[in-house]
């Protein structure tokens, strides 16, 4: 696609008036209900429906194909990235009124970093096309050890403590903090002192998290595109919906006990087509996978992964209720 800076402007100004609304209706603290947690999730969803009919209509099926494989991908990988947000909202006891206001500030910090990550790997793609080997091995890598860890949860062995990054443990060793909140204000003057305050760490940590979680996503999401405006533009979508999201089915995370199997599946699939990509711009003749068929590997792989961990949960549930009577 050739998107001119003026199609990039009014994108960027329309995602940030959509995340100014967000933010205007939910800028009062309050506990998130399941109805308006789904009534944003749905709305998100149909904004982007909306984008990727706009891109069919207007680039054709290519591109639009493109974006709701990439769509997909993203939020696929972000409902896993719940897991530990759950695991972080729980290590800071974040009262559930500021969790709403964490999530959002936490998500517009991932979506800088991660326009910084797309930057930089349009700019590797563009000059070195080897990238695409690096990428496709990485994303191997990552399924591999997607794998081994869902192994080892599955015996047991899962670690249940969320563990702090060396960015949090020198923001909290180089500056004095206060054990409580202070409602959403990131710092507070105790005695002369400034001092930031769990909100601000509790931030960080979300908007960190995410930096880590971005060496998986922006990766994958070039091995369906490599047009820097779709990859931008599906992870901006994935990510907006990610505060909603978390507090629809926050309750029901733990029984997609096979999602990191179906995660595991998706990237090295995408990590061998950026392989054959790779070899296929080397000159090498070989099979290249088309946005079809990836588009419709990655939802028959959500559909069955979600449908078979919902009929282990119920087995393990009815087990453990035989088991107690």
């Amino acid at each position: 696609m050739d998107v001119s800076m003026t199609t990039w402007a009014l994108t960027i100004v329309g995602l940030c008036a959509l995340i100014a609304v967000d933010f205007f209706i939910g800028r009062k603290p309050h506990e998130v209900s399941v109805k308006e947690a789904g009534i944003w999730t749905i709305v998100w969803i149909v904004l982007a429906v909306l984008f990727c009919v706009g891109l069919y209509v207007a680039e054709g099926a290519a591109p639009a194909g493109e974006f709701a494989a990439g769509y997909i991908t993203e939020k696929s990988l972000s409902v896993d990235n719940l897991f530990v947000f759950v695991l972080i909202m729980a290590k800071f006891a974040v009262p559930s009124i500021y969790q709403q206001r964490v999530l959002m500030v936490g998500v517009l910090i991932a979506l800088v970093m991660r326009a910084v990550f797309i930057a930089l790997g349009a700019a590797l793609i563009s000059a070195f096309s080897w990238v695409f080997f690096i990428f496709g091995a990485f994303l191997i890598w990552t399924a591999w050890k997607l794998v081994r860890e869902a192994r080892a949860e599955g015996q047991g062995h899962e670690e249940e403590a969320y563990e702090e990054n060396r960015l949090l443990k020198m923001v909290e060793r180089r500056f004095p903090s206060t054990p409580d909140y202070h409602g959403t204000k990131l710092f507070v003057v105790e005695n002369g002192k400034r001092l930031i305050t769990p909100m601000l760490i509790v931030m960080l940590a979300i908007g960190s998290t995410d930096l880590l979680f971005a060496l998986d996503s922006i990766p994958a999401i070039y091995g369906l595109t490599d047009d820097p405006y779709i990859v931008f533009t599906a992870n901006a979508f994935a990510l907006m919906g990610l505060r909603q999201l978390y507090f629809l089915i926050g309750g029901l995370l733990k029984r997609l006990v096979h999602l990191s199997y179906g995660l595991s599946i998706i990237l090295g699939f995408i990590g061998v087509k950026l392989v054959l990509h790779a070899f296929h711009e080397a000159g090498v003749h070989v099979p290249e996978i088309s946005t079809p068929v990836s588009l419709a590997v990655i939802c028959a792989v959500l559909v069955v992964t979600t449908l078979t961990s919902l009929r282990a949960s119920r087995k393990q549930a009815e087990r453990e209720s035989a088991s107690r009577s």
